[in-house]
């Protein structure tokens, strides 16, 4: 696997191991949540949601729901016997069913319960809303024109960026949009809520957040969180899309639960799904820019605001990223970013793999190209003269230093790996003499931070049982999504044991055995629970080390663990042999393991620090074929770089990077989003809205994991964060079809219409 790791164990640390449920995924043995066996006496729950964007609500008359045949309960505002408030952090102004107000097409209004699923959705129609419709507002341009903002502007400065500007040889200017993206996982959001005795409630949740749920879920109720355990074994998909959406989710379940006395599954349809969850923000782009006559940019002025519908969620996370993120793998020495986040009569948005780093990453490519054509020279020429690092500035404007010299080697390898000089010669002459079809040839560099914005979240518990036999539990507070995360924890767990990643028995996330967790998010799952587990696994083994010096009659440091057996000199035996020895002892085989990150900090007030425990860099070159007259395109080749730094499993890194590229490439190409003038949201399902298949995959990928590149940082085993980074790498295939189309400006998505149109401007 590309050499990431020299001599890998069989089964530990580097290990090219499937995903621990890909067989079952396959066969359809994997059990997600709406495949667990119903109990006793289940109820089934629909939302009624609002037919209107805007408007006044009139208190809603929850009798003709309960006279449908088969609803035992309708339940409203004035029911949650807690606060009708599912903020994520509680501070700010979010509800779980509307109150007095309506803010977005399809906001939930009240759960029916029913004794079947038909007769809670037919219960939910059957009620009828009065609202006094108010104008909505659709856009972030109303938004800004209204000042309507969620939160103040997060800005971050250096330099005298005004001065520069005006000195500047060469002033640019730019303005340009990129959309929104339905998370779109296959399992749609669904939680099943079983009460027990004194009113504790057990939750199943599709979640990436089992904490929020907890908490979130015990707001709603008025409980304390102990009384909530909440539990996730696998997700079919999350992308952010269930670290916030999740919770509330599930709390409508536990209210329901908490009524009837009776479990109560809430799964959402498709359609329903799209209509009341968050999607990743679209934003609008106002730049103004300068640089010299060979293409260095020595002053920016940007402001990037978001949509971050209509109330706060994880705007202000997203937010942050984006503009620590606005320079990407470039120096720019004098600036001025502002990130807004704009409210409108929208689902309120939230995260989304990348988490507002993909659409900071934008910005900069939108001003190189403009800087090429202000200056004639080519836009990848001034990819290299502005990098980071070397004879640039290699600290970003907050003030964390970058590693140019990794920027620079991963462009070089995925440039050389393209073959870029000849194919550029190839298309070039290609263009020159065909008729009606087009290609293009565009790269893109990354920087990407990794670590959670707020420092507190950056932490993580583990807990680890050794059995008698030498079997071995592992439990964290990481939740598996189809990503891999699980396999690796377990890995960790087996190099430090030196036993059969088989050994290790994989148990689902939960609250009552690993509490106070942060969500599975940020790319920081294997770098957070990683180390959870590493610690409480080397416990563990310093007990069980010690207990086999003392058998033995030998220093603890001569002990070593390896390929299932303990040994130390001529002394040896099992590893179920030594854990046996150590029960008759009396010495514990059970350990807690905690992590936090080091070496972090930010101010928000002064919006500098560092934020980032390291970053994860990558490349990537992508070619296109576009036809003029109809606008419509493939991607015919990709070449990428990543850096893994020491993989911990090369098989499901491959699998991350393949898998985000093309979720990448959907978002920038064609996935769009689409309210009308009322506010309903048009796209809704696989019909109309149209997520990346077969034809979307370039023929031609290529791909590589950047080799001897260890993490400077100390990471888990010195490897680098992978599940957001290669998202970005995308961005070559709308570097691409400007390339192709010669446009000054392309918004995103980048869909075959808005590509003729380029052509015709």
């Amino acid at each position: 696997m590309d050499g990431t790791l020299p001599s890998p164990s069989r089964t530990g640390m580097g290990a090219a191991l499937r995903q621990d449920s890909a067989l079952k995924h396959c066969t359809g043995e994997a059990r997600f949540l709406d495949d667990l066996p119903e109990p006793p006496g289940m109820l089934h729950a629909a939302l009624a949601l609002s037919p209107a964007a805007h408007g006044v609500l009139a208190p809603l008359d929850l009798a003709p729901a309960r006279a449908v045949p088969g609803v035992v309960a309708a339940l409203g505002p004035s029911d949650i016997p807690g606060r009708n408030d599912i903020s994520p952090s509680g501070l700010a102004a979010e509800v779980l069913f509307a109150e007095g107000k309506v803010e977005h097409w399809s906001q939930p209004l009240a759960v029916v319960v029913a004794t079947t699923r038909d007769a809670a959705i037919a219960g939910a129609a059957a009620l009828r809303p009065g609202i006094e419709p108010l104008p909505p507002v659709l856009s972030v341009e109303e938004a800004l024109a209204a000042k309507a903002l969620l939160m103040p502007p997060q800005v971050i400065e250096r330099g005298k960026w005004q001065a520069a500007l005006e000195a500047a040889p060469v002033k640019l200017r730019g303005e340009f949009r990129c959309g929104g993206q339905e998370h779109f996982y296959l399992e749609g959001q669904i939680a099943l809520a079983v009460p027990g005795e004194d009113g504790d409630i057990a939750l199943h949740s599709s979640t990436q957040h089992p904490t929020e749920v907890q908490h979130i879920a015990a707001r709603v109720l008025g409980y304390d969180y102990n009384r909530i355990t909440v539990q996730c074994r696998r997700m079919g998909g999350g992308f952010g899309g269930k670290e916030s959406n999740a919770s509330w989710v599930a709390a409508v379940a536990a209210l329901a639960a908490r009524a009837t006395g009776r479990p109560v599954k809430l799964r959402l349809a498709r359609k329903a799904d799209m209509a009341v969850t968050g999607k990743r923000h679209p934003f609008l782009y106002r730049w103004r820019a300068g640089c010299d006559a060979e293409g260095r940019l020595l002053a920016l002025d940007a402001t990037m605001a978001a949509d971050g519908g209509h109330s706060l969620d994880l705007s202000g996370g997203v937010i942050f990223r984006a503009v620590t993120h606005a320079l990407n793998a470039y120096d720019v020495p004098a600036l001025r970013v502002t990130g807004l986040a704009c409210k409108t009569n929208t689902v309120s948005n939230t995260a989304f793999r990348g988490f507002g780093g993909p659409q900071g990453a934008l910005l900069m490519e939108d001003v190189l190209f403009a800087a090429a054509r202000a200056t004639g020279l080519p836009v990848d020429a001034l990819r290299e003269r502005n990098f980071a690092g070397g004879p640039n500035g290699g600290e970003t404007p907050y003030g964390q230093p970058l590693e140019g010299d990794l920027i620079r080697r991963v462009w070089a390898e995925a440039k050389q790996g393209a073959d870029w000089e000849r194919r550029r010669a190839e298309v070039d002459a290609f263009n020159a003499h065909h008729p009606t079809l087009r290609k293009g040839l565009g790269g893109f560099a990354l920087a990407f931070g990794i670590s959670f914005g707020i420092t507190a979240m950056n932490q993580a518990g583990a807990l680890v049982h050794v059995y008698t036999d030498g079997s071995i539990r592992l439990n964290h507070g990481g939740t598996e999504m189809g990503q891999g995360l699980f396999i690796k924890v377990a890995q960790v767990v087996a190099e430090v044991f030196g036993v059969e990643v088989e050994r290790i028995r994989i148990t689902g996330t939960s609250t009552a055995e690993v509490p106070n967790t942060a969500p599975t998010a940020a790319s920081t799952g294997s770098d957070l629970n990683g180390w959870a587990a590493h610690a409480a696994a080397s416990a563990i083994r310093g007990r069980m080390a010690e207990a086999a010096a003392a058998l033995w009659g030998v220093r603890e440091a001569e002990v070593a663990f390896a390929e299932g057996h303990v040994r130390a000199g001529n002394h040896a035996m099992e590893f179920g042999e030594l854990a046996q020895h150590c029960w008759t002892r009396r010495i514990s085989l059970s350990a807690t393991g905690f992590y936090k990150t080091p070496d972090i900090h930010w101010d928000a007030k002064a919006m500098r620090g560092q934020p980032f425990f390291y970053f994860s860099y990558g490349a990537a070159f992508a070619e296109v074929l576009v036809d003029r007259l109809t606008g419509e395109y493939r991607v015919t080749r990709a070449d990428l770089v990543q850096d893994c730094g020491r993989s911990l499993n090369p098989a499901v890194d491959r699998g991350q990077i393949e898998g985000a590229f093309i979720q990448g490439l959907g978002w920038l190409t064609c996935e769009e989003l689409w309210w009308d003038a009322a506010g309903r949201l048009r796209t809704l399902g696989p019909s109309t809205y149209k997520i990346p298949g077969s034809r979307e995959m370039p023929p031609v990928f290529n791909l590589r994991l950047l080799a001897d590149a260890p993490a400077r940082a100390n990471t888990i085993f010195r490897s680098k964060a992978v599940g957001e980074p290669p998202l970005l790498l995308a961005t070559c295939v709308w570097n691409a079809l400007r390339d192709a189309t010669g446009a000054a400006r392309l918004d995103l998505p980048a869909t075959p219409e808005r590509v003729l149109a380029a052509f015709r401007r």
